[in-house]
């Protein structure tokens, strides 16, 4: 087959990375996008990926990739891995039109010897029960004119420590043979390949690391606002559990959950459960306490202003930090967002200060950015800290704020200095 070794559909925080190490390797790759301003903004040479550089991008286009919104690329492709968005609806139940879409498409485009690959988090059995009947849509078949499996994405922006290269990657196939095409493909660019015998098990895979970090980050949640309660430093005993060497694993308090995974994941966990006719109580708990963290905060905030005899009604609050995680511009699910949506409610003169995020909305209604950090900590009635990205002086913060709440325990607590 002449053409490309790799079709990557969904050019975003997962499609890019894996284009960028299949293309170092020395594949052909092409990107397939329903967005022309993703495919200008690529071929210009521009990434809007925290993890890809503008040089990054350019070594990619010498090397030969290039983005395209002709999906009669995939029919030149050997293999096509799908890696497009899978969110929750507004019942909080999977979103697959996306998955169901770019299956489609590629159905249209199928060759018969190809590998398809899905990427995106779904719930156990998408891919056999959801992909494989659209795939087989084409006339093909699945394990006998092509092959089909699932690899969940390991994907962590900012990570300065695991990439796509040198975190292990797990792959299931439709069958063994599709499985083993799939890992010697993945092969050529991953340092680690982890084979499992089905592509549920890779499915549920994902979804159980995912819900372990969710259910653990609910647990110190919950603590931290009873420990409040009961007059203990939460943070000091986190770190006193942590030098145990075995049986314990680090998790922080914090405004609540955001990014794709965390919020989203575990509702695909549950959704498989209910579908067998029971609840599944631990990830259901787990979401709750998390979700009302952006609420616990703002009313510590509101306690601390009544404390030096001030109300959030009209009262400067700075924001810091409104992306979902340390030193990225990435704001999916961020909790800033329903932090920000309570405090304006109850009459707050919202700012924010973000060196990533250069304009930022609250349903619409924009709130206005500051710049200097020194003047907006000393003019604001309450900082709070919700994201501790490295650019931010934290001595500033603790030197000029007039009142600050640490959400994330990096502050020295104080008499105007106050941890969640």
């Amino acid at each position: 087959m002449t053409g490309y070794d790799l079709a990557v559909i969904g050019l975003g925080y997962v499609g890019m990375p894996l284009a960028k190490e299949a293309t170092a390797a020395g594949l052909r790759v092409v990107g397939f996008e329903v967005d022309s301003r993703k495919v200008d903004a690529l071929n210009a040479g521009r990434s809007y990926i925290d993890d890809l550089t503008d040089a990054d991008l350019e070594h990619m286009l010498v090397s030969g990739f290039s983005a395209t919104l002709d999906e009669k690329v995939l029919a030149e492709s050997r293999t096509i891995v799908i890696c497009v968005p899978t969110p929750l609806d507004e019942d909080h139940r999977p979103d697959l039109s996306a998955v169901e879409g770019a299956t489609s498409t590629v159905a249209r485009n199928l060759s018969a010897g190809s590998l398809v690959v899905l990427e995106s988090t779904t719930w156990p059995g998408t891919t056999d029960e959801v992909a494989r009947p659209l795939l087989e849509s084409s006339g093909l078949v699945a394990g006998k004119d092509f092959h089909l499996a699932f690899s969940p994405e390991r994907i962590d922006p900012g990570n300065p420590k695991f990439g796509l290269r040198n975190t292990p990657k797990v792959v299931g196939g439709y069958t063994d043979a599709c499985r083993d095409v799939a890992a010697a493909f993945y092969a050529q660019f991953i340092e680690q390949v982890v084979s499992v015998s089905g592509t549920r098990e890779a499915e549920m895979a994902k979804l159980l690391e995912n819900t372990y970090r969710h259910v653990n980050i609910a647990l110190v949640n919950e603590m931290a606002i009873f420990c409040d309660e009961l007059g203990i430093n939460l943070w000091e005993s986190i770190e006193a559990a942590a030098t145990k060497p075995f049986g314990f694993q680090k998790f922080l308090p914090g405004p609540g959950v955001g990014g794709h995974c965390i919020p989203v994941d575990p509702s695909y966990l549950s959704y498989t459960v209910r579908k067998l006719g029971y609840p599944f109580r631990f990830v259901e708990l787990a979401q709750e306490i998390n979700e009302r963290m952006p609420s616990y905060v703002v009313a510590r905030a509101q306690r601390l202003l009544n404390r030096h005899k001030k109300a959030v009604n009209g009262s400067k609050v700075l924001l810091l930090g409104v992306t979902y995680k340390p030193d990225i511009a990435d704001e999916r699910e961020t909790p800033a967002l329903p932090v920000a949506r309570a405090l304006l409610e109850l009459g707050a003169d919202l700012v924010f200060a973000d060196p990533y995020v250069k304009e930022w909305q609250v349903d619409g209604t924009s709130v206005p950015r500051e710049e200097n950090l020194a003047k907006a900590v000393a003019e604001a009635d309450i900082t709070l800290l919700l994201q501790q990205h490295a650019a931010f002086d934290l001595t500033t913060v603790e030197d000029h704020g007039t009142l600050v709440l640490d959400t994330r325990g990096v502050l020295a607590e104080g008499e105007r200095v106050e941890r969640l």
